[in-house]
């Protein structure tokens, strides 16, 4: 009987620490189960943050184009996108920074550039797509019409070669001059060979030629310096956006190419040509800066 008895007794012990062995091992399942969807919930918290605060550098020149990014950070905010703007004055900076991955992009000037900078430099930059024109325009001076330009009045002209150029295509759309047939953005003075008014050209750096328009009839602007010098409600006539010069030197936004395809590039470029930033470029800047989307 008394060895009955034992045998029973040790049969419920065994139950019971397998009973309890059971339920710690329950219990420790449970817990890793919660913190393994802890972990999970953590890391799909951490990722929805990273994507609702990318960030984007882009290097600009001050105006016009440092303005129109500006006035696209809200539509690049309402897709989780921090635009972050570094404002240079400098036209080697930009590029280097760009190829350096300091800055994702940058955007102040045309691809005739772009393609120079390339080959001098042993760089490789792209364009993710061209935004806007700066037409050269021809400015009131001592007159404030073309009808009122006079034998021998001067003009004054860019005297870089493809502003020069320009400048002479713009008065020869206009019937001031007549150049050479087919010399187009390679036409330098000596190519006129009808100039019916005996215009004479007054030729300087373009950056400088803003300061001589009440010193000549009329002047021939580039629009990013025109602007700055408040010379915007003084335009006559700037090259038409469908122009030759217009497809050539549009301002474009360059990126390193493995970068073509990165989603805060391509939300930027559709923030730049969005019917938004169309209208925003037109009211501001009254033809001295032109859409080209």
């Amino acid at each position: 009987m008394k060895r009955l008895t034992a045998l029973f007794a040790a049969l419920l012990l065994t139950l019971s620490v397998a009973g309890c062995g059971g339920s710690e091992a329950s219990s420790s399942s449970a817990a890793a189960q919660s913190s393994s969807t802890e972990a999970s919930s953590s890391t799909a918290e951490s990722s929805s943050e990273a994507a609702a605060s990318q960030k984007l550098v882009v290097a600009a020149s001050p105006s016009p184009h440092a303005e129109i990014l500006e006035s696209v950070k809200d539509q690049l905010a309402a897709k989780g996108i921090e635009l972050e703007i570094q404002e240079f004055t400098d036209y080697v900076l930009p590029n280097n920074a760009v190829d350096s991955g300091d800055v994702d992009a940058n955007y102040f000037q045309h691809q005739p550039y772009l393609t120079n900078f390339n080959e001098m430099n042993g760089t490789d930059l792209v364009s993710a797509g061209s935004i806007h024109f700066e037409p050269l325009g021809i400015y009131a001076g001592q007159v404030s019409s073309l009808e009122e330009l006079k034998d021998g009045d001067s003009i004054a002209v860019p005297n870089d070669t493809t502003n020069e150029a320009r400048a002479l295509n713009l008065l020869a759309a206009q019937g001031l001059i007549t150049l050479k047939e087919g010399v187009g953005l390679e036409a330098t003075p000596m190519d006129i060979v009808d100039n019916p008014k005996n215009l004479k050209f007054l030729e300087l750096a373009a950056e400088q030629v803003p300061n001589a328009v009440t010193e000549v009839a009329v002047a021939v602007i580039n629009g990013n310096y025109a602007i700055p010098a408040g010379l915007s409600d003084k335009i006559i006539v700037s090259e038409d956006p469908q122009s030759e010069a217009a497809q050539t030197f549009a301002n474009i936004v360059a990126i390193r190419p493995e970068d073509a395809e990165d989603s805060r590039i391509l939300a930027l470029i559709e923030a730049l040509t969005s019917e938004e930033t169309r209208q925003f470029i037109t009211e501001k800047y009254s033809g001295a800066v032109v859409p080209v989307f």
